[in-house]
């Protein structure tokens, strides 16, 4: 038993080096015109690769927030090719857009030694600490979770209000700062939500890669009380905040909840 223990501790020390499973929004272009269309990658998997498409009729929302209000693409301007998934929309007036995706529930089994890893490697290290001390650890799961991904675009040269918009998600990542008014050496402040509440003490991850392809250092913060944490920028590139919310459930079907959240942006 110590030396299952010892494994899943080392697993814990190596987990916010990997973002395996995630879902993110990555435009082809962080930075493009007005009126123009803005092509976004949807990547189920890492950062860098999608191992499968998400088809249109999982999503439970699909939203575009620009200078001009609201809306939300057509069917038509979502598709899936291999592996990958691209949303295509036209952008308006110059300013701060946010994209944002929300996926409909999904479940899933795994035996107890896939599930303690997938915690460990994802990131999930507080729900991996609580099957320790309930000594669960040889528990399988049935999960349900769902994926909620937003991107900021930055379209002409307007920096705008509305970056900070709550697109009500079951959870959400919502900057408190422009990253395309943030200097490197400086900060982005963000706002994690699950339910539409403030979610303290959430782990918070952050990573991405330089702009010549190399992996930038994974941070790791912790929300207040408030639900702010503060996510240093310490080199141009493509960055990604992330985190999971999971929970135990009871008196239902499946034995755990999880809601995933991603945000994404260039720092030039």
């Amino acid at each position: 038993m110590r030396r299952v223990l010892l494994g899943l501790l080392l697993l814990v020390v190596g987990a916010a080096t990997l973002d395996a499973h995630d879902l993110f929004l990555k435009p082809f272009a962080f930075f493009v015109a007005a009126e123009s269309d803005a092509r976004v990658r949807v990547l189920n998997g890492t950062f860098e690769k999608s191992e499968n498409s998400i088809t249109r009729n999982r999503l439970r929302d699909l939203s575009v927030i620009g200078p001009g209000g609201a809306t939300h693409p057509e069917t038509s301007a979502w598709s899936e090719t291999g592996d990958t998934s691209v949303l295509v929309f036209r952008t308006g007036a110059p300013g701060t857009y946010v994209v944002g995706a929300s996926t409909l529930p999904r479940t899933l089994r795994l035996d107890a030694k896939a599930f303690n890893e997938y915690l460990a490697s994802d990131g999930v290290t507080d729900m991996l600490e609580a099957r320790k001390r309930s000594n669960q650890l040889n528990t399988p799961s049935h999960e349900r979770y769902s994926k909620h991904v937003k991107t900021l675009i930055q379209v002409g040269d307007a920096r705008t209000p509305g970056f900070d918009t709550v697109l009500n998600y079951p959870a959400e990542i919502v900057p408190l700062d422009n990253p395309y008014t943030t200097k490197t050496g400086g900060a982005v402040r963000v706002r994690v939500l699950v339910d539409g509440r403030p979610a303290a003490n959430q782990l918070v991850i952050s990573g991405g890669r330089t702009p010549t392809g190399a992996r930038l250092p994974v941070g790791n913060v912790r929300s207040g009380q408030d639900g702010v944490a503060r996510v240093v920028i310490g080199s141009p590139g493509y960055w990604y905040i992330k985190f999971i919310h999971m929970v135990p459930v009871t008196g239902d079907s499946v034995n755990y909840e999880s809601k995933w959240a991603t945000l994404t942006f260039q720092i030039r």
